[in-house]
């Protein structure tokens, strides 16, 4: 794995280009987020999207029911249990979104420069002169002028599935728009999207607090996305709602910036989330087009720095119909991961198109291919610098555990944990290499009995961290044997990777464990 690392600033063959990549039992390091509906959720499509490469499975509560999404989980179970593939569940919340109504499901057929109308009133039938909207505050929040975007749910952007409109007055509690462009409006939901405009809205609602209390408890999810995150304040509340849920005070909460109040409160939203998901979508729609990229990078580089995933969003949409993306979505996908990406999230991708198999498997071989040309002595450097010194003890190891790794040119990093966070420090360095982080149980007791927690947490809540690969520990092994019996979790560690093909025989590996109280970073030869 190592030997294939090329820098894009060093001269290279054009002709290898065209050469055909190695087969890798890890598709990618970086990972992938896969929105599970009506084309993704029987056991054999699931089968396939885990085979394929995606990590972490979304339940998007804009739409269905709690019934339909359980029905989904299940299968997606049996499909984890027939691949053997580990697959974390991740809760969507609706949040303050707006909501175009068409109860008959009938097309919508829009015209350039004709004039629709925003009503609160529910009851009415959706035309191509009224749309009925689910918020009855929009008035209050518009004035003549003002920019509104409605798109299919989960829409791709296509101007002829979703239409622009300019606020041309408001009429009490409705609001009169002018048609920017010509579309067709189909299906049952659709979002409306106010430029830059706030709506008095909750960002936890209470449907959401229904849903995570019992669904997401049920379930023990392990990602809570906060949808339209506009302060820190909105990250806090869903903490202390979770909090409150039972085994959910574990579940990381990844903020979704979707607006332009997310954008200006960044920095203090990356503070007290455990990730972020950049809603390229909507923020899109905030955002004039040529600062898109430029909030992209500078958003990720703040991610990185911070050790906190980040997840990009919006990559392939012409793979919602079609087998191949644009070579320009191609290219996006590429400069996701150049630009620190952990994770590319699918939406209507693998909700309702025709090849969400293929088109995670397309979007695995893009990121692999980005991965070789990843600067990591750049990025190495830079993250080292802007940490600092004097360095924590954490910090120090795994900052250590990567460069000895590149230096010896190692083939994995083995890090044990059991609260996650040394590997996720590890995985914070990009190692051109994978992490393979094993998870050894904390024991606790009740004062009745003893158990165990936190294995399956924190080896889930890793499927969306870039280069960290799981593996569950038998908790009843020491971390190192004294007696080098074959009972050590390093040897099973190894015993895993010889049999994944990660590690062959003369291979270094890097391994980075606790011995009594001292943090020790050790370089092993492999024997034939």
């Amino acid at each position: 794995m190592q030997s294939s690392h090329l820098l894009l600033e060093e001269p290279i063959r054009m002709a290898s280009i065209l050469e055909p990549s190695k087969a890798s039992f890890f598709p990618a390091m970086t990972k992938i987020v896969g929105t599970l509906g009506p084309r993704s959720r029987s056991v054999e499509v699931l089968s396939g999207c885990l085979t394929a490469g995606m990590s972490v499975a979304r339940f998007d509560f804009s739409w269905h029911d709690p019934e339909y999404h359980q029905e989904t989980l299940e299968n997606l179970k049996a499909a984890v249990k027939l691949t053997k593939k580990l697959c974390a569940v991740m809760l969507d919340t609706v949040g303050p979104e707006l909501q175009v109504v068409n109860k008959s499901e009938k097309a919508i057929s829009l015209e350039a420069d004709a004039t629709v109308i925003l009503t609160p009133d529910e009851g009415q039938e959706a035309s191509s002169n009224l749309l009925p909207i689910n918020f009855d505050g929009l008035s209050k929040a518009v004035k003549k002028g003002d920019t509104i975007f409605i798109g299919q749910y989960l829409f791709t952007g296509s101007e002829t599935t979703s239409v622009w409109l300019e606020v041309s007055e408001v009429q009490g509690n409705d609001v009169v728009c002018v048609i920017k462009n010509t579309a067709t409006l189909t299906g049952a939901l659709f979002t409306l999207h106010a430029s830059q405009i706030r709506i008095e809205l909750p960002t936890l609602s209470d449907k959401d607090k229904e849903v995570i209390s019992s669904w997401g408890v049920k379930n023990k999810i392990d990602f809570l996305s906060l949808s339209y995150t506009r302060h820190a304040e909105d990250v806090r509340h869903a903490r202390e709602f979770l909090s409150k849920q039972g085994d959910l005070y574990q579940t990381q909460i990844f903020a979704k910036i979707e607006n332009i109040e997310g954008l200006n409160h960044f920095d203090e939203i990356l503070q007290e989330a455990d990730g972020i998901i950049l809603s390229r979508g909507n923020l899109g729609i905030d955002l004039p087009p040529e600062k898109v990229f430029l909030f992209q990078k500078a958003a990720l580089y703040k991610c990185n720095v911070a050790g906190k995933p980040a997840v990009v969003t919006r990559v392939v949409d012409s793979m919602t119909d079609n087998l191949r993306p644009t070579r320009a979505e191609a290219t996006d996908v590429a400069n996701a991961v150049l630009d620190g990406s952990d994770a590319i999230l699918l939406g209507a991708e693998t909700l309702r198109g025709l090849y969400p198999v293929e088109t995670i498997s397309t979007v695995g071989k893009i990121c692999a291919e980005a991965e070789k040309v990843f600067n990591q002595d750049l990025y190495f450097k830079k993250t080292v610098k802007y940490v600092g010194e004097p360095m924590t003890h954490l910090e120090s190891i795994a900052s250590s555990a990567v460069r000895a790794a590149i230096k010896v040119k190692a083939s994995v990093i083995i890090c044990f944990t059991s609260s996650g966070r040394a590997a996720r420090l590890i995985a914070k360095y990009r190692p051109t290499m994978p992490v393979l982080s094993v998870v050894i149980p904390r024991l606790k007791t009740n004062q009745l009995k003893w158990s165990f927690s936190g294995a399956f947490e924190q080896a889930r809540q890793s499927l969306i961290v870039r280069c960290l690969f799981p593996m569950l520990a038998d908790p009843r092994h020491p971390a190192e044997s004294t007696s080098a019996t074959n009972e050590s979790v390093l040897k099973v560690a190894l015993d895993y990777g010889k049999a994944s093909g990660v590690v062959k025989p003369h291979d270094r590996v890097v391994v980075c464990q606790k011995v009594g109280d001292a943090s020790v970073v050790k370089i092993i030869e492999l024997e034939d």
